[in-house]
């Protein structure tokens, strides 16, 4: 009899450390499926800037150097496939600010504030930032939800034991980048 119930304790603890195994396995699909969220929007707005670019380069003969970093930093960020969300991010945030840059600069040319290519471009890039912002919210809820779960116990002798880790958090480094950018159309 008490064999038996060794038998089932036994049974019981090795289902609940399967069970917590499955979670741990679930969080990180989670984790890659809101990268890979992430990753889709990016790859849109980093498919409309040479658009962007091509519509502005003849009005903005005085911002070339803007237009060519923008075209640098795009290549940067399409050669970092591989790239940990805390590098990715680093790029992400410097070609957020310069397409700003190039948005404000916009203000300045009357014919390309009334083009309908270069409004209709910037209304897409708005809506891809919405999306991007979406996706990051969703991928930093799975990551929180990761880490809770690697760090925390009993699930963290699982994760331990199984080499699971912490995911990182995609998020913006500087407060000035978190503040929503005034642009007058």
């Amino acid at each position: 009899m008490t064999a038996l119930v060794i038998l089932g304790v036994i049974a019981a603890i090795f289902l609940y450390g399967v069970a917590i195994y499955n979670r741990l396995v679930k969080s990180r699909q989670m984790v890659k499926e809101g990268w890979s969220g992430i990753d889709v929007q990016l790859k849109k707005r980093a498919n409309l800037i040479p658009n962007l670019v091509a519509a502005v380069k003849g009005y903005m003969k005085h911002e070339k150097g803007l237009l060519e970093k923008i075209t640098e930093l795009r290549a940067k960020a399409a050669g970092m496939d591989n790239a940990t969300p805390a590098e990715r991010s680093a790029i992400e945030q410097e070609i957020s600010r310069t397409l700003g840059q190039i948005n404000i600069a916009v203000e300045n040319y009357p014919d390309l504030k009334a083009n309908t290519n270069v409004l209709d471009l910037q209304q897409q890039l708005a809506r891809v930032e919405d999306a991007i912002q979406m996706a990051r919210r969703y991928y930093n809820g799975a990551v929180r939800n990761n880490n809770v779960l690697v760090e925390s116990f009993p699930s963290n002798l699982i994760a331990n034991y199984f080499h699971f880790e912490k995911a990182d958090y995609f998020e913006l480094e500087n407060g000035a980048g978190r503040a929503v950018p005034k642009v007058e159309l």
